[in-house]
C-alpha cells in the first residue's frame, strides 16, 4: 500500500514513516507543507493519504478541499491526523469526506493496522439530495 503522511512537524512524519513502513511493510512518501503534499499526491498517486489538520498556511481541510477539488486526487481516501480529540472536532473532519480521524499521539505499533481498517471499512455514498 502507497502512503502519503502530510505533516509539518519532522518527528510526526519520522514516527509515521516508522510506523508504517517497519512495522507495516507500506510504501511511504512524505511532505511537510499542504502544498508539497499536492504536488506529492499528483506525482505519487497514493493509495491513501494522511492529513494533518493544523499546519502554517494551507492547513489540512484546505488542503484536503484542494485535494477534493482536483480530477487526478479527488479519488484519494483522506485520514485526518490531528491533536484535537474533541468529538465535536473529529465530526466537522469526517463530515469534510475523509475516511477516519486519528488522535495524535497515535500508537505506532497499531498505526499500520488501523489506516489498513479504516481504508477497507464500507462508506456511505453522498446523499443525492
Amino acid at each position: 500500500m502507497k502512503i502519503l503522511v502530510i505533516d509539518d512537524d519532522d518527528f510526526v512524519r519520522m514516527l509515521t514513516r516508522v510506523s508504517l513502513s517497519k512495522v507495516g511493510g507500506m510504501d511511504v512518501t512524505e511532505a511537510s507543507s499542504g502544498p508539497e503534499g499536492l504536488v506529492a499526491a499528483e506525482q505519487n498517486r497514493p493509495d491513501v493519504i494522511l492529513l494533518d489538520v493544523m499546519m502554517p498556511g494551507m492547513d489540512g481541510p484546505a488542503t484536503f478541499n484542494a485535494l477534493q477539488a482536483t480530477t487526478s486526487t479527488a479519488g484519494i481516501p483522506v485520514i485526518f491526523l490531528t491533536a484535537k480529540a474533541m468529538p465535536s472536532e473529529q465530526a466537522r473532519l469526517s463530515e469534510l469526506g475523509a475516511i477516519a480521524v486519528f488522535t495524535k499521539p497515535f500508537d505506532p505499533l497499531t498505526l499500520a493496522t488501523e489506516v489498513r481498517r479504516a481504508v477497507d471499512a464500507p462508506r456511505k455514498l453522498p446523499d443525492p439530495s
